[in-house]
This record gives structure tokens, C-alpha cells and sequence, in this order.
């Protein structure tokens, strides 16, 4: 009698469950058909970091229409903010910034020499102002930063590790110099 009694409980648990189960499967599945298109697209557009320009022209399009289609909500690459192709060079900076530099300069700081952050204050009061300055302490050193140029000399002074190249040590001072003059926003490791 007690388990005829619980088997009824569990069917009318079952039955009050169901309307609220396939409103909730309604709510995921409108979730899905929002949120999902524009993260592929851009999961699509920024996973090669070489995008050749005719998709990231047929690209600039979409977004267009999507802002079109669903205006008054932010999009990912609006023109006004940023174009696609400063996002993928913000990508890339990011991705050297986490392959070479991450490992001292963590969030911008400097867990070698603390007085030496990429922070604007220290690099100005280390007379580092401009782009061109920390392309030159990241491809030659200085102090006990290590050099990564190609070229760089002399050897003692230069990284033991993978050398960059020259337009990746423009990125990478491009990168740093936008963080900085943001105060260092919080930036993922792609290494993770």
C-alpha cells in the first residue's frame, strides 16, 4: 500500500514537473538561437590569426546586418569601437604577450624587478613614453630584461629562449602600449 502511495507521488511529481521542464527547454533553446550564431562567427572569424582579407570582408558585412537586424544591442565588432582587423592584431599581441612576456610581466606587473612594471607610471618613470622605446627594450634588453630580437646583441643580454621577429616585436610594443594606457584590463592567457 505505502509503495502504490509513492509511485502515485512520483507520477504527480512527474506530471507538475513537465510544464515548467519544457518552459525551461524553451527558454535554453531561444538562449541558443540568440547567443550561439554571433559567438561562432566570431569564434570563426578570430580562431585562424591569419584571416585572409576577403572573409574578413564578408565579415564586416554580416556584423553590419546583424546590427541592422537587432539594433540598440551591443555587438562584439561594432566599427565604432574597434575594427576586425585591430581585434586580430589585438589577438595576436595578446597571444605573444602570453608566449614570451607573461611569464615576468603578469597582469603588466614585474615579478623580477618590481620598480620596472609595464604600468604607465614606471615606464614613464623609467623613460620608457612611446612605442618606439619598448620596441627597442624588447628587442635588444635592458637591465635584466632579456632582448628578443633577432639581432640582438650583445648575446648576454638577449633571451636564451625563441627569438621574435621584428614585426612581432612591433605587435608586442603596440600591445603593451595600449594596455598600459588603459591601466593594464584584466587579459587571458591563450597559453591556458
Amino acid at each position: 500500500v505505502f509503495s502504490k502511495f509513492l509511485r502515485g507521488c512520483e507520477q504527480a511529481n512527474v506530471k507538475e514537473r513537465e510544464p515548467f521542464a519544457q518552459t525551461q527547454q524553451q527558454q535554453v533553446k531561444f538562449l541558443k538561437g540568440l547567443v550561439l550564431p554571433p559567438l561562432l562567427t566570431a569564434l570563426v572569424a578570430l580562431s585562424p590569426l591569419s584571416t585572409p582579407p576577403e572573409l574578413i570582408l564578408n565579415l564586416n558585412v554580416w556584423y553590419d546586418l546583424d546590427a541592422m537586424l537587432m539594433p540598440g544591442i551591443p555587438h562584439m565588432f561594432s566599427h565604432g569601437a574597434v575594427s576586425l582587423g585591430g581585434t586580430i592584431d589585438a589577438q595576436k599581441g595578446n597571444t605573444l604577450f602570453g608566449r614570451a612576456c607573461i611569464g615576468c610581466h603578469v597582469g603588466g606587473g614585474n615579478i623580477i624587478q618590481p620598480g620596472a612594471t609595464l604600468f604607465l607610471k614606471d615606464l614613464k618613470r623609467n623613460g620608457v613614453e612611446t612605442e618606439e622605446e619598448i620596441y627597442r627594450i624588447t628587442y635588444y634588453g635592458k637591465g635584466r630584461m632579456p632582448g628578443f630580437g633577432e639581432k640582438c646583441t650583445p648575446r648576454g643580454q638577449c633571451t636564451f629562449g625563441a627569438r621574435l621577429q621584428e614585426d612581432e616585436i612591433k605587435l608586442l610594443a603596440e600591445f603593451v602600449k595600449s594596455h598600459a594606457d588603459q591601466g593594464w584590463p584584466a587579459i587571458e592567457n591563450p597559453e591556458e
